[in-house]
């Protein structure tokens, strides 16, 4: 890539201790990149005292690996990989292998329908392999957000998205955790006023890591989503104030 060549496609990927996962998932989606012929980054945020051997597999693939920024929290890898990334499209996805990295394509393939495009679980075709009881209690917390909150998405917390780049970079959500999902979809609809903004979702089938231990604990991630709740309704009144 030219000194001067713009970046197409920026894919953002977290990582707490995601090393064996990577050391596959790496090497496919670089070749999906080479195979789409766009030019191309792909970051990886890994936490600021490596756990593991991420740094080494990201050296061997060649890719961007760098420690997150602020914190060893969800929210500060997701802040990191917002200021450095320089894509015109920045996809966001997983690192331990329940995002099949095959979704790309389709992603990449309807990025002009939308502002973002979001891989969802649960529209009619989306599927998720998680055990039925995360499953039933994330289909209720996305319902009861959909419903209480008023954004128009069925599945807010599945982190599989593309964003256009332009709208991504020039917010600055706080939140600390998994709830960051949530505040961007939140701020870049709601502030955005000038603008009507567009959200897609498209079905897309949720699998089983590939390797180690979950890293959302159901109890903590349950009381997370539920106070994101209330920080948005709070989000939602300042933006129409």
């Amino acid at each position: 890539m030219g000194i001067n060549e713009k970046i197409a496609l920026t894919i953002m990927m977290p990582a707490y201790g995601e090393a064996e996962n990577l050391r596959l998932l790496l090497p496919v989606i670089k070749k999906i990149v080479e195979e789409l012929g766009v030019s191309s980054e792909i970051i990886v945020l890994d936490t600021q005292i490596p756990l593991d051997d991420t740094q080494g597999v990201c050296v061997e693939n060649q890719v961007k690996w760098l420690p997150r920024v602020g914190g060893n929290r969800y929210g500060d890898a997701v802040r990191t990989g917002m200021d450095v990334s320089m894509g015109e499209f920045v996809i966001t996805m997983d690192s331990d292998g329940s995002h099949n990295p095959q979704f790309i394509r389709e992603l990449w393939k309807r990025r002009f329908e939308a502002d973002v495009i979001i891989a969802s679980r649960y529209i009619p075709g989306g599927v998720t392999e998680n055990p039925w009881l995360l499953v039933a209690m994330s289909r209720v917390l996305n319902v009861i957000f959909k419903l209480f909150v008023g954004i128009p998405v069925y599945d807010v917390s599945n982190s599989f998205r593309l964003y256009r780049g332009d709208l991504f970079r020039k917010i600055s959500p706080k939140y600390a955790n998994f709830d960051i999902l949530e505040e961007i979809l939140a701020i870049i609809i709601w502030g955005n006023p000038n603008r009507s903004v567009t959200i897609l979702e498209i079905p897309f089938r949720f699998e089983q890591r590939k390797h180690g231990k979950p890293k959302r604990h159901l109890v903590i991630f349950g009381l997370q989503f539920m106070t994101a709740l209330f920080k948005l309704r709070l989000l939602r009144s300042k933006y129409r104030a």
